[in-house]
């Protein structure tokens, strides 16, 4: 199920999809519909499209959050600034991707070494991204046969751009080059089911 975060009298836009109308003025002495619920002084609301609870629209400093995956869409300015620093992100064997020279190094050397490429397209900014940082960190560890890549969107927005990045965290999943699978949102369980099945099928090692 999808919610979308609204701040009364504040301005919303709309996601390719049309708004149910809703008056916050005709609703301030009703209470709020049941379809509503307040976070953190926040109204959050689920709205009815064609007959089915669905996203639809951005409030809040252009920001919405899929709950049951967890992943942003757009920066909101109440977000950690840009130049925060990566720690909490990259550890264990997870390589900081900052230039597209570091990008085709390592899947250089991913190919050299008979590696799929595990990327992930981050933000500092992003809430779901920072809670399954750690988690991806120790997915490198557990996991030497994948190459464990981290991009920063805003580092690398052209190139971020170029891989038609949606929302934050995405994954990808490459070899020579190539995707072999994708994975939107901070889901860790979806997560692991995906390294596990492609490190399964890979070759044992002659280590």
């Amino acid at each position: 199920m999808y919610f979308a975060f609204h701040k009364p009298l504040s301005p919303c836009r709309q996601q390719n999809i049309l708004l149910s109308p809703f008056d916050y003025s005709a609703n301030q002495d009703q209470g709020f519909p049941s379809t509503s619920i307040l976070i953190h002084n926040l109204l959050v609301l689920i709205l009815k499209k064609k007959g089915n609870w669905d996203i639809i629209s951005i409030c809040l400093g252009l920001k919405v959050w899929k709950l049951d995956m967890g992943l942003c869409l757009a920066k909101s300015n109440n977000d950690a600034d840009d130049d925060e620093p990566h720690l909490e992100f990259a550890g264990g064997n997870v390589h900081l991707i900052t230039t597209k020279e570091r990008w085709d190094q390592k899947l250089s050397e991913a190919r050299r070494d008979d590696k799929i490429v595990l990327a992930n397209f981050s933000a500092t900014w992003c809430g779901p991204c920072r809670q399954i940082a750690p988690f991806y960190n120790e997915l490198s560890e557990s996991y030497p046969s994948l190459m464990f890549l981290l991009i920063d969107v805003d580092e690398l927005s052209d190139f971020s751009a170029s891989w038609a990045i949606k929302a934050t965290p995405t994954f990808f999943f490459l070899r020579d080059g190539q995707q072999l699978d994708k994975l939107v949102g901070a889901n860790k369980p979806e997560l692991q089911k995906k390294i596990t099945a492609i490190a399964d099928s890979l070759p044992p090692s002659d280590e």
